[in-house]
C-alpha cells in the first residue's frame, strides 16, 4: 500500500478548539503526518491562523480579523467556545506553527483564506515566512481562490500548491496542470477511483477533505488517494496501521 498522508484539519479539531496550538500539538500526538490550517492577516499585517473572517464563532468578538491588530486579537479567548478546559487558548500566528514544525517532522497545509477578504500581498507574506523558516519542502499552499494559487506558483515554483473545490470539476487533473497545481483538494464525495488513477498518472495527488467517517476513509484509501484531511487523525492512523498489518 502506498503511504497515505494523514492531514489534521485545523489540527485535531474533533478534540480541541480548531486552529489553536492545543489542536496542532494534539494532532501530532494522534498520528498526523501533516497539519492543515487557515491563514488570514490582521490589520497590522500579521499572518494568523483562523478559519472564519469574523471572530464571532470562535472568540465571541463581533469584529473581523482584517479590522483588528495582532495585540487586540491575542487578547481574545479562542478556546472556551469549544470547552471551558481550553480557556485561554489564543489565535496563533503562522510563526508559532512554524516553531512547532521545527520540533516535529510534520508537513503543513496552509489554506489562504482570501476569497471573501482578498488580503493584498498575502501570497508574498506567506512565502517570505516559509522561506525564512526553511520549510519550502514541507508546505502545501491551498486555496479556493485559484488565482492566488497561480500567483503563489509564480512567486515560488518550489512550493507545492493544492486546488480546493467542492464538486463538478470536469477532468480536474487537466485543470490542475493548467494552473500549475501539484494536488487536488476536493470535497471527499467528489472523488472516484478512476479519477485518482488519471490524476496520479499525471503526477497530481488527491487530498480530499473533510473525511471523518471510517467507512469513507476506507473507500478513499482503496481508491488510492495520496492523503486525506480529517478532524480525527487518530481514526485514519488506526485504519492505516490495521491495513498495513494485514498486507
Amino acid at each position: 500500500m502506498d503511504s497515505v498522508l494523514n492531514i489534521a484539519h485545523r489540527g485535531a479539531s474533533g478534540y480541541c478548539p480548531e486552529n489553536t496550538i492545543a489542536a496542532f500539538e494534539r494532532s501530532i500526538e494522534l498520528g498526523a503526518d501533516a497539519i492543515e490550517t487557515d491563514v488570514q492577516m490582521t490589520k497590522d499585517g500579521h499572518l494568523v491562523l483562523i478559519h472564519d473572517e469574523s471572530l464571532k464563532r470562535t472568540t465571541g468578538s463581533a469584529q473581523w480579523v482584517q479590522h483588528i491588530t495582532l495585540e487586540q486579537l491575542k487578547a481574545l479567548d479562542a478556546g472556551s467556545w469549544f470547552d471551558r478546559s481550553f480557556h485561554g487558548e489564543r489565535v496563533p500566528t503562522l510563526e508559532e506553527l512554524f516553531e512547532i514544525a521545527k520540533r516535529h517532522p510534520v508537513q503543513l497545509n496552509l489554506e489562504l483564506k482570501n476569497g471573501v477578504v482578498l488580503y493584498p500581498g498575502i501570497e508574498e507574506a506567506v512565502i517570505r515566512a516559509i522561506r525564512q523558516y526553511g520549510l519550502s519542502d514541507r508546505i502545501i499552499i491551498s486555496s479556493f481562490n485559484h488565482y492566488s494559487l497561480v500567483e503563489c506558483k509564480r512567486l515560488a515554483p518550489e512550493i507545492r500548491t493544492g486546488a480546493l473545490y467542492m464538486e463538478g470539476l470536469y477532468q480536474p487533473w487537466e485543470y490542475a496542470q493548467r494552473i500549475g497545481a501539484d494536488a487536488l483538494h476536493p470535497f471527499h464525495y467528489a472523488v472516484m477511483p478512476e479519477w485518482v488513477k488519471e490524476a496520479k498518472a499525471r503526477g497530481i495527488a488527491y487530498h480530499p477533505f473533510t473525511v471523518n467517517d471510517p467507512e469513507q476513509m476506507k473507500r478513499l484509501i482503496d481508491a488510492g488517494v495520496a492523503g486525506m484531511i480529517t478532524d480525527y487523525p487518530d481514526r485514519l492512523a488506526a485504519l492505516l496501521l490495521n491495513k498495513e498489518a494485514k498486507e
